[in-house]
């Protein structure tokens, strides 16, 4: 707690609260004029309140804390606050009893001037942060599948199994709005759980990208199978559907067996959807001279749906060997 107020009144509040009990554990802003920058580091994580000090007391505690390493936050109202606030990795202030000035010089404006609405808004970022690594997973993995796809076709004499205006429809339809659902997953229930990123935590792991890659392989490989099975046409319907299952996939890094399948409407609503549109331009003549397809068999479809649902046998033995999966 860094405050302005007399030390005795400041740590009858802090004692209140629980963040401090003993007068050992504060420091006035006087004793931190005395005080070197290195001399001041050893105390920081000694003290638990420091009390009469200036905006450029408060700038410089946080400059120190950053210093060590710490993303820091920081809780103001008024305009001595204004300075700190800028200066954090993040500033909170207050909506309803904070200055025009300290909001402007925050990132987060607490607009009931509850403290405990920030556990709210970590945890909302924390799921934001989330949902867009799920996003960027699922677009890479069926990119890699569709880029493995033609590529291994080409290199094993084959001719193109996908054409320019199949692979339009499955990245602008089957691709575009399961990842746009991603995006709106509610945040996990253990969200909370987990410690804070660091500020130089790379958005995916050597794990992660190791997962993506075989993934994507992975659905390149079925799409190939069907191709090699029934033509060009099972393979645009397997690559498409197989994504729409694997999105699924990208729910959540615990098992679907936990999450179940209907937690995210939207995302059951983008599957029904597009594979319905998938199967009406199999299955319509007038869709069919657009998109180069033909009519298959029930045997085909059978094994169309077979192979598009193998995704989710990968990614659950994917999560029950590795829980860090996402």
């Amino acid at each position: 707690m860094i405050t302005g107020d007399h030390p005795d009144t400041a740590l009858a509040i802090a004692s209140k609260v629980g963040i401090c009990h003993q007068a050992s554990q504060l420091l006035r802003g006087d004793e931190l004029e005395e005080m070197t920058d290195e001399e001041l580091l050893s105390r920081l994580d000694l003290t638990h309140v420091f009390a009469r000090v200036t905006p450029f007391h408060k700038v410089r505690l946080v400059r120190l804390f950053q210093s060590k390493g710490h993303i820091v936050a920081m809780t103001g109202d008024g305009v001595n606050d204004a300075p700190a606030l800028k200066a954090a990795d993040i500033g909170c202030a207050m909506g309803r009893s904070g200055t025009d000035v300290a909001r402007e010089a925050s990132d987060l404006i607490l607009m009931d001037d509850n403290f405990s609405t920030i556990v709210s808004a970590i945890e909302l970022g924390r799921g934001i942060f989330d949902n867009i690594k799920k996003a960027v997973h699922f677009l890479l993995s069926c990119n890699i599948g569709e880029i493995m796809t033609l590529f291994f076709a080409m290199l094993l004499g084959y001719k193109v199994p996908l054409l320019p205006v199949q692979l339009l429809f499955v990245n602008l339809v089957t691709d575009s709005f399961p990842a746009l659902c991603l995006g709106m997953e509610p945040p996990e229930p253990d969200v909370m759980s987990s410690p804070g990123k660091s500020r130089h935590h790379a958005i995916f792991s050597f794990s992660s990208l190791f997962e993506i890659i075989t993934q994507g392989m992975f659905l390149g490989s079925l799409a190939l199978t069907a191709y090699l099975i029934g033509g060009s046409t099972m393979c645009f319907a397997v690559l498409s559907l197989s994504q729409l299952v694997h999105s699924f996939n990208l729910r959540s890094h615990h098992s679907l067996l936990e999450t179940g399948l209907f937690g995210n409407k939207k995302l059951v609503l983008s599957f029904l959807l597009c594979a319905t549109l998938q199967c009406l331009v199999v299955a319509l003549e007038p869709l069919q001279s657009i998109f180069h397809t033909q009519s298959l068999s029930g045997l085909q479809w059978a094994i169309v749906w077979l192979l598009s649902l193998l995704p989710v046998v990968l990614v659950e033995l994917q999560k029950y060997f590795n829980k860090d999966l996402i």
